[in-house]
Protein backbone atom coordinates (compact mmCIF):
# COMPACT_ATOMS: atom_id res chain seq x y z
CA UNK A 1 0.00 0.00 0.00
CA UNK A 2 1.69 3.32 -1.01
CA UNK A 3 2.30 5.61 2.50
CA UNK A 4 -0.09 8.85 2.13
CA UNK A 5 0.11 11.31 5.05
CA UNK A 6 -2.99 12.00 7.12
CA UNK A 7 -4.14 14.78 9.82
CA UNK A 8 -6.57 14.30 12.68
CA UNK A 9 -7.26 17.81 14.63
CA UNK A 10 -9.20 17.93 17.53
CA UNK A 11 -10.75 20.76 19.48
CA UNK A 12 -8.83 21.08 22.52
CA UNK A 13 -5.71 22.00 19.89
CA UNK A 14 -4.43 18.89 19.65
CA UNK A 15 -3.30 17.68 15.72
CA UNK A 16 -2.45 13.61 15.56
CA UNK A 17 -0.24 12.89 12.47
CA UNK A 18 -0.37 8.82 10.98
CA UNK A 19 -0.54 7.21 7.54
CA UNK A 20 -3.99 7.26 5.17
CA UNK A 21 -5.76 4.48 4.17
CA UNK A 22 -9.59 3.90 2.54
CA UNK A 23 -10.65 6.88 0.71
CA UNK A 24 -8.90 10.81 0.31
CA UNK A 25 -10.80 14.08 1.27
CA UNK A 26 -11.18 15.48 4.77
CA UNK A 27 -14.59 15.29 6.86
CA UNK A 28 -15.06 17.13 10.15
CA UNK A 29 -17.42 15.16 12.92
CA UNK A 30 -17.22 14.05 16.43
CA UNK A 31 -14.75 11.75 17.63
CA UNK A 32 -15.64 9.36 19.54
CA UNK A 33 -14.32 5.52 20.84
CA UNK A 34 -15.41 1.61 21.02
CA UNK A 35 -14.02 -0.63 23.23
CA UNK A 36 -14.82 -3.77 21.33
CA UNK A 37 -12.21 -6.36 20.06
CA UNK A 38 -13.80 -7.65 17.17
CA UNK A 39 -16.93 -6.48 14.68
CA UNK A 40 -15.64 -3.65 12.96
CA UNK A 41 -17.63 -4.26 9.92
CA UNK A 42 -20.65 -4.14 12.01
CA UNK A 43 -19.57 -0.83 13.62
CA UNK A 44 -18.60 0.52 9.96
CA UNK A 45 -22.35 0.12 8.66
CA UNK A 46 -24.21 1.19 11.99
CA UNK A 47 -26.27 4.46 10.83
CA UNK A 48 -25.84 5.21 14.72
CA UNK A 49 -22.42 6.44 13.53
CA UNK A 50 -23.59 8.89 11.43
CA UNK A 51 -21.61 12.22 12.47
CA UNK A 52 -18.90 10.53 13.99
CA UNK A 53 -15.29 9.82 13.82
CA UNK A 54 -14.99 6.60 15.37
CA UNK A 55 -11.83 5.23 17.01
CA UNK A 56 -11.09 1.11 17.93
CA UNK A 57 -9.40 1.12 20.89
CA UNK A 58 -7.81 -2.59 19.86
CA UNK A 59 -5.07 -2.23 17.90
CA UNK A 60 -5.07 -4.48 14.92
CA UNK A 61 -7.94 -3.82 12.77
CA UNK A 62 -8.42 -5.81 9.45
CA UNK A 63 -7.24 -8.73 10.38
CA UNK A 64 -10.44 -10.59 9.23
CA UNK A 65 -11.14 -8.62 6.17
CA UNK A 66 -14.79 -7.93 5.28
CA UNK A 67 -17.97 -10.09 3.82
CA UNK A 68 -21.72 -9.08 2.82
CA UNK A 69 -23.06 -11.45 5.53
CA UNK A 70 -22.03 -9.06 8.10
CA UNK A 71 -23.15 -6.03 6.93
CA UNK A 72 -25.91 -4.07 9.03
CA UNK A 73 -27.14 -1.41 6.81
CA UNK A 74 -27.20 -0.34 3.22
CA UNK A 75 -24.27 1.53 3.74
CA UNK A 76 -21.64 3.67 5.58
CA UNK A 77 -22.43 6.33 7.55
CA UNK A 78 -20.12 7.33 9.70
CA UNK A 79 -17.34 10.33 9.04
CA UNK A 80 -13.65 8.58 9.42
CA UNK A 81 -12.24 5.60 11.39
CA UNK A 82 -9.02 5.63 13.13
CA UNK A 83 -6.85 3.31 14.06
CA UNK A 84 -3.37 1.66 15.75
CA UNK A 85 -2.54 -0.58 12.87
CA UNK A 86 -4.03 -1.64 9.70
CA UNK A 87 -4.05 -5.29 8.67
CA UNK A 88 -3.44 -5.78 5.03
CA UNK A 89 -3.48 -9.16 4.32
CA UNK A 90 -6.72 -10.70 5.90
CA UNK A 91 -7.01 -14.38 7.08
CA UNK A 92 -10.46 -15.27 7.23
CA UNK A 93 -11.99 -18.45 5.13
CA UNK A 94 -15.36 -15.65 4.81
CA UNK A 95 -13.51 -12.63 3.91
CA UNK A 96 -13.91 -11.13 0.33
CA UNK A 97 -12.36 -8.23 0.57
CA UNK A 98 -10.10 -6.08 2.76
CA UNK A 99 -10.34 -3.06 5.08
CA UNK A 100 -8.74 -0.85 3.28
CA UNK A 101 -10.74 -1.67 0.23
CA UNK A 102 -13.84 -1.68 1.54
CA UNK A 103 -13.76 1.75 3.14
CA UNK A 104 -12.22 3.21 -0.44
CA UNK A 105 -14.86 1.70 -2.72
CA UNK A 106 -17.57 2.98 0.07
CA UNK A 107 -15.57 6.58 0.41
CA UNK A 108 -14.81 6.62 4.01
CA UNK A 109 -11.50 8.24 4.86
CA UNK A 110 -9.34 5.85 7.47
CA UNK A 111 -6.35 7.08 9.15
CA UNK A 112 -3.72 4.55 11.08
CA UNK A 113 -0.03 4.90 13.01
CA UNK A 114 -1.46 7.28 15.74
CA UNK A 115 -1.55 6.25 19.60
CA UNK A 116 -5.04 5.51 19.80
CA UNK A 117 -4.56 4.93 23.79
CA UNK A 118 -3.29 8.49 24.20
CA UNK A 119 -6.18 9.78 22.03
CA UNK A 120 -8.61 7.55 24.14
CA UNK A 121 -7.61 9.10 26.91
CA UNK A 122 -7.90 12.27 26.18
CA UNK A 123 -12.06 11.67 25.40
CA UNK A 124 -12.62 9.58 28.51
CA UNK A 125 -11.41 12.61 30.19
CA UNK A 126 -12.24 15.93 28.19
CA UNK A 127 -14.93 13.95 26.75
CA UNK A 128 -15.95 13.30 22.85
CA UNK A 129 -14.98 16.29 21.05
CA UNK A 130 -15.04 17.73 17.62
CA UNK A 131 -12.47 16.79 14.96
CA UNK A 132 -11.56 17.05 11.24
CA UNK A 133 -9.79 14.20 9.65
CA UNK A 134 -8.05 14.90 6.53
CA UNK A 135 -5.72 13.44 3.95
CA UNK A 136 -5.54 17.23 1.83
CA UNK A 137 -4.97 19.34 4.08
CA UNK A 138 -1.87 18.78 6.07
CA UNK A 139 -1.58 22.20 7.96
CA UNK A 140 -2.02 22.56 11.44
CA UNK A 141 -3.33 25.77 11.76
CA UNK A 142 -5.84 25.43 8.95
CA UNK A 143 -7.12 22.16 10.52
CA UNK A 144 -7.88 23.63 14.19
CA UNK A 145 -9.13 26.54 12.54
CA UNK A 146 -11.79 23.99 10.67
CA UNK A 147 -12.24 21.89 14.01
CA UNK A 148 -13.71 25.55 15.55
CA UNK A 149 -15.53 26.19 12.59
CA UNK A 150 -17.25 22.71 12.27
CA UNK A 151 -21.20 22.40 14.19
CA UNK A 152 -21.58 20.41 16.97
CA UNK A 153 -23.11 17.64 17.02
CA UNK A 154 -25.96 18.35 19.86
CA UNK A 155 -29.03 19.69 17.96
CA UNK A 156 -28.49 18.32 14.88
CA UNK A 157 -31.05 15.59 13.22
CA UNK A 158 -28.82 13.09 11.71
CA UNK A 159 -31.86 10.66 11.35
CA UNK A 160 -32.97 12.02 8.34
CA UNK A 161 -29.56 11.37 6.42
CA UNK A 162 -30.28 7.95 7.14
CA UNK A 163 -33.52 6.45 7.41
CA UNK A 164 -35.13 4.78 4.44
CA UNK A 165 -36.80 6.94 1.85
CA UNK A 166 -40.24 4.67 1.86
CA UNK A 167 -41.45 1.77 3.79
CA UNK A 168 -40.58 -1.75 2.96
CA UNK A 169 -41.63 -5.62 4.01
CA UNK A 170 -39.09 -7.62 5.88
CA UNK A 171 -38.58 -11.17 5.25
CA UNK A 172 -34.98 -11.94 6.19
CA UNK A 173 -34.74 -14.17 9.46
CA UNK A 174 -31.42 -14.61 11.67
CA UNK A 175 -28.57 -17.16 9.53
CA UNK A 176 -28.33 -20.01 11.31
CA UNK A 177 -24.73 -18.94 12.59
CA UNK A 178 -25.94 -16.27 14.47
CA UNK A 179 -29.34 -18.03 15.90
CA UNK A 180 -28.93 -18.72 19.83
CA UNK A 181 -29.41 -23.10 20.85
CA UNK A 182 -32.44 -22.31 22.77
CA UNK A 183 -34.30 -19.84 20.38
CA UNK A 184 -37.57 -21.47 18.82
CA UNK A 185 -37.69 -20.27 15.45
CA UNK A 186 -41.47 -18.97 14.49
CA UNK A 187 -40.47 -18.07 10.69
CA UNK A 188 -43.30 -20.19 9.70
CA UNK A 189 -45.61 -18.83 12.14
CA UNK A 190 -49.00 -19.04 9.94
CA UNK A 191 -50.62 -16.13 11.81
CA UNK A 192 -47.86 -13.70 12.47
CA UNK A 193 -48.09 -10.73 14.66
CA UNK A 194 -47.47 -7.59 12.30
CA UNK A 195 -44.89 -5.51 13.56
CA UNK A 196 -44.42 -1.77 12.24
CA UNK A 197 -40.46 -0.85 12.81
CA UNK A 198 -40.05 2.58 12.64
CA UNK A 199 -36.47 2.92 11.45
CA UNK A 200 -34.46 6.03 12.52
CA UNK A 201 -31.24 4.00 11.64
CA UNK A 202 -31.89 0.72 12.12
CA UNK A 203 -29.27 -2.11 12.38
CA UNK A 204 -30.53 -5.12 9.74
CA UNK A 205 -30.24 -7.95 12.27
CA UNK A 206 -33.19 -5.92 14.69
CA UNK A 207 -35.87 -7.04 12.02
CA UNK A 208 -34.01 -10.48 11.77
CA UNK A 209 -34.84 -10.98 14.99
CA UNK A 210 -38.13 -9.91 15.10
CA UNK A 211 -39.12 -12.33 11.98
CA UNK A 212 -36.90 -14.78 13.73
CA UNK A 213 -39.35 -14.76 16.67
CA UNK A 214 -42.29 -15.26 14.21
CA UNK A 215 -43.49 -11.71 13.43
CA UNK A 216 -44.15 -10.24 10.04
CA UNK A 217 -42.26 -6.78 9.65
CA UNK A 218 -42.91 -3.41 7.98
CA UNK A 219 -40.54 -1.21 7.93
CA UNK A 220 -41.16 2.79 7.36
CA UNK A 221 -39.62 6.08 7.88
CA UNK A 222 -38.51 7.90 11.07
CA UNK A 223 -41.05 10.34 10.00
CA UNK A 224 -43.57 8.23 9.83
CA UNK A 225 -47.07 9.79 11.89
CA UNK A 226 -48.78 7.41 14.40
CA UNK A 227 -51.85 7.90 11.92
CA UNK A 228 -49.72 6.20 8.94
CA UNK A 229 -48.22 3.60 11.30
CA UNK A 230 -51.62 2.79 12.48
CA UNK A 231 -53.14 2.36 8.85
CA UNK A 232 -50.60 -0.25 8.52
CA UNK A 233 -53.40 -2.12 11.37
CA UNK A 234 -49.73 -3.11 13.56
CA UNK A 235 -49.96 -5.82 16.39
CA UNK A 236 -47.12 -3.71 17.73
CA UNK A 237 -44.85 -0.81 17.02
CA UNK A 238 -40.69 -1.21 17.30
CA UNK A 239 -38.82 1.54 17.52
CA UNK A 240 -35.54 1.42 16.33
CA UNK A 241 -32.05 2.73 16.97
CA UNK A 242 -30.07 5.84 15.28
CA UNK A 243 -27.79 8.71 15.39
CA UNK A 244 -27.36 11.73 17.89
CA UNK A 245 -29.43 14.14 20.08
CA UNK A 246 -32.90 12.40 20.43
CA UNK A 247 -34.29 15.97 21.44
CA UNK A 248 -34.63 17.84 17.78
CA UNK A 249 -36.58 15.16 16.74
CA UNK A 250 -39.79 16.66 17.57
CA UNK A 251 -41.91 14.58 14.49
CA UNK A 252 -40.74 10.94 15.97
CA UNK A 253 -41.87 12.38 19.90
CA UNK A 254 -45.37 13.05 18.67
CA UNK A 255 -45.90 10.18 16.53
CA UNK A 256 -44.64 7.49 19.94
CA UNK A 257 -47.02 9.77 21.94
CA UNK A 258 -49.79 9.29 19.49
CA UNK A 259 -49.43 5.27 19.74
CA UNK A 260 -49.04 4.90 23.65
CA UNK A 261 -51.75 2.79 24.99
CA UNK A 262 -53.10 1.93 21.15
CA UNK A 263 -50.63 -0.52 20.31
CA UNK A 264 -47.53 -2.48 22.45
CA UNK A 265 -44.37 -0.43 21.73
CA UNK A 266 -40.79 -2.15 22.08
CA UNK A 267 -38.11 0.42 21.44
CA UNK A 268 -34.02 0.24 21.26
CA UNK A 269 -31.41 2.58 21.87
CA UNK A 270 -32.96 6.15 20.26
CA UNK A 271 -35.86 4.02 20.04
CA UNK A 272 -35.53 4.43 24.07
CA UNK A 273 -34.60 7.66 24.38
CA UNK A 274 -37.21 9.17 22.09
CA UNK A 275 -40.01 6.85 24.16
CA UNK A 276 -38.68 8.66 27.58
CA UNK A 277 -39.00 11.83 25.91
CA UNK A 278 -42.37 11.04 24.81
CA UNK A 279 -43.18 9.78 28.43
CA UNK A 280 -42.20 13.20 29.53
CA UNK A 281 -38.79 12.57 30.56
CA UNK A 282 -35.55 14.73 29.52
CA UNK A 283 -32.68 13.45 27.75
CA UNK A 284 -28.86 14.41 28.44
CA UNK A 285 -25.55 13.66 26.70
CA UNK A 286 -22.72 11.68 28.49
CA UNK A 287 -19.12 12.77 28.33
CA UNK A 288 -17.75 9.81 26.47
CA UNK A 289 -21.21 7.71 25.90
CA UNK A 290 -20.89 3.96 25.94
CA UNK A 291 -19.48 2.09 22.80
CA UNK A 292 -18.41 -1.19 22.96
CA UNK A 293 -19.08 -4.79 23.40
CA UNK A 294 -19.01 -5.61 27.36
CA UNK A 295 -21.39 -3.01 28.97
CA UNK A 296 -22.88 -4.59 32.40
CA UNK A 297 -26.22 -4.23 32.56
CA UNK A 298 -28.28 -5.21 35.42
CA UNK A 299 -31.85 -5.92 35.01
CA UNK A 300 -33.88 -4.69 38.21
CA UNK A 301 -36.25 -7.36 37.69
CA UNK A 302 -35.07 -10.59 37.87
CA UNK A 303 -31.61 -8.98 39.31
CA UNK A 304 -29.23 -10.82 36.56
CA UNK A 305 -26.44 -9.12 35.00
CA UNK A 306 -26.41 -8.90 31.16
CA UNK A 307 -23.32 -8.61 29.24
CA UNK A 308 -24.43 -5.98 26.53
CA UNK A 309 -23.63 -4.32 23.11
CA UNK A 310 -23.79 -0.45 23.09
CA UNK A 311 -23.63 2.71 20.81
CA UNK A 312 -25.12 5.79 22.28
CA UNK A 313 -23.67 9.14 23.48
CA UNK A 314 -27.16 10.14 25.09
CA UNK A 315 -28.93 8.88 28.20
CA UNK A 316 -32.55 9.34 29.72
CA UNK A 317 -32.25 11.29 32.89
CA UNK A 318 -34.03 8.84 35.67
CA UNK A 319 -35.21 12.21 37.83
CA UNK A 320 -37.07 13.35 34.95
CA UNK A 321 -39.41 10.72 34.80
CA UNK A 322 -43.01 10.32 35.75
CA UNK A 323 -43.80 8.10 38.61
CA UNK A 324 -45.95 6.19 36.24
CA UNK A 325 -42.31 5.34 34.46
CA UNK A 326 -40.44 1.97 36.08
CA UNK A 327 -36.26 2.49 35.66
CA UNK A 328 -36.06 -1.58 34.92
CA UNK A 329 -32.14 -1.62 33.84
CA UNK A 330 -29.28 0.05 34.97
CA UNK A 331 -25.16 0.49 33.62
CA UNK A 332 -23.69 -0.99 36.38
CA UNK A 333 -20.39 1.16 35.40
CA UNK A 334 -21.96 4.47 35.40
CA UNK A 335 -25.80 3.93 36.71
CA UNK A 336 -27.25 5.31 33.67
CA UNK A 337 -30.76 4.42 32.73
CA UNK A 338 -30.25 0.91 30.30
CA UNK A 339 -33.99 -0.36 30.28
CA UNK A 340 -37.45 1.49 31.34
CA UNK A 341 -41.15 0.83 30.67
CA UNK A 342 -44.64 1.76 31.56
CA UNK A 343 -46.89 0.69 34.21
CA UNK A 344 -49.84 0.83 33.36
CA UNK A 345 -49.55 0.75 29.37
CA UNK A 346 -47.66 -1.72 27.01
CA UNK A 347 -44.26 -0.02 25.90
CA UNK A 348 -41.25 -0.69 27.09
CA UNK A 349 -37.30 -0.19 25.91
CA UNK A 350 -33.86 -0.54 26.62
CA UNK A 351 -30.68 1.20 25.85
CA UNK A 352 -28.44 -1.33 24.46
CA UNK A 353 -28.48 -3.59 21.69
CA UNK A 354 -29.99 -6.87 22.36
CA UNK A 355 -29.31 -7.81 18.65
CA UNK A 356 -25.53 -7.81 18.35
CA UNK A 357 -25.50 -10.16 21.10
CA UNK A 358 -22.32 -9.53 22.99
CA UNK A 359 -23.72 -12.11 25.86
CA UNK A 360 -23.76 -13.52 23.58
CA UNK A 361 -27.78 -14.54 24.16
CA UNK A 362 -27.97 -12.42 27.29
CA UNK A 363 -30.68 -10.26 26.00
CA UNK A 364 -32.78 -11.73 23.15
CA UNK A 365 -35.83 -12.51 25.37
CA UNK A 366 -36.38 -9.26 25.08
CA UNK A 367 -37.92 -10.23 21.38
CA UNK A 368 -40.04 -12.96 23.18
CA UNK A 369 -40.72 -10.27 25.65
CA UNK A 370 -42.65 -7.75 23.14
CA UNK A 371 -44.07 -11.37 21.47
CA UNK A 372 -45.74 -11.85 24.54
CA UNK A 373 -46.83 -8.44 24.66
CA UNK A 374 -48.63 -8.53 21.01
CA UNK A 375 -50.20 -11.87 22.12
CA UNK A 376 -51.46 -9.94 25.68
CA UNK A 377 -49.49 -11.72 28.39
CA UNK A 378 -48.26 -9.74 30.96
CA UNK A 379 -44.46 -9.03 30.53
Amino acid sequence: MVIRPAKLALANGTVLTGQAFGADGEVHGEVVFNTSMTGYQEILTDPSYSGQIVTMTYPLIGNYGVNPEDVESRGLFLRGFVIRELCEVPSNFRSTESLDAYLKRNHVIGIQGIDTRALVRKIRIQGAMKGVLSTIDLNDDSLLGKVRNSPELVGQDLVRGVMPAESCGWDKPLAGIGRPSDFVSGVDNPDPPHVVAIDYGMKWNIPRYLRDVGCRVTIVPGTATAEEVLALNPDGVFLSNGPGDPEPLTYAIDTIRGLLGRKPIFGICLGLQLLGLAFGGRTYKLRFGHRGANQPVLNRLTGKVEITSQNHGFAVDAATLPPEIEVTHINLNDQTVEGIRHRHLAAFGVQYHPEAAAGPHDSHYLFTDFLKMMQGAAV
